[in-house]
């Protein structure tokens, strides 16, 4: 199964959501590879090795740039489950992943800057179906205010309502300091005590996989 998490937006949370997903899957017993596909930030490399020299379970990351259907299609035959982390803007290799992936999924966080640029998004998932048909695609609402009386989840679901070819995942993935500490250390929050922060990537993981 080939997983694509991309944006056409910077700072959306991909590579974070990306190494989540990765470990929990680990954690299944899933055989799951990372292919980093941004050619100028090596996030989930450094956090991979990290991990591994932090003495946690390893998870191959490969980085490879450029059209990356054919190597995706080959990467699929040998693991279980390949991760595409994607650059934050569009890209050669965004759009050749979208035309091999089975899952596209699209983080945004819950405000206007970045619901604005959905209309492009769901412009460029159309023209990668003409090539993937089977694409499946879900959005999924990342770093969402922990405030009690904060509405951005609630107000983003309705923008997103005029956006019937991007589905929002039930999970929302909130604002927590359990995923900025995964990032600094290479670890998973599923392999941390922030037990919301743990189900959130539980249910998220089990949802994109089910999509």
């Amino acid at each position: 199964m080939i997983v694509l998490i991309a944006h056409l937006k910077g700072g959306v949370g991909k590579s974070t959501i990306t190494v989540n997903i990765a470990t929990e899957l680990q954690r299944q017993g899933r055989d799951v590879l990372i292919l980093e596909a941004d050619p100028t930030v090596r996030t989930v490399s450094n956090w991979a090795k990290d991990r591994e020299e932090n003495g946690h379970p390893r998870i191959q990351c490969v980085q490879q740039t450029g059209n990356l259907h054919s190597v995706l299609k080959d990467l699929d035959k040998r693991y279980d489950v390949v991760l595409v982390d994607a650059a934050g803007k569009d890209s050669k290799e965004m759009r050749t992943a979208m035309t091999a992936a089975h899952v596209l999924l699209a983080p945004m966080q819950p405000n206007q800057t970045d619901l604005d640029v959905t209309e492009s998004l769901v412009e460029t998932i159309e023209q990668a179906r003409d090539f993937n048909p089977e694409l499946r695609v879900l959005g999924l609402l990342n770093r969402a205010s922990t405030h009690i009386f904060a509405t951005d989840v609630k107000d983003s679901r309705a923008y997103l309502d005029e956006y019937p070819e991007l589905p929002i995942a039930n999970t929302v993935v909130y604002d927590r300091g359990a995923f900025q500490k995964c990032m600094d250390d290479g670890r998973g929050v599923v392999e941390m005590k922030d037990r919301k922060a743990m189900a959130e990537i539980q249910l998220l993981t089990q949802e994109v996989m089910a999509w």
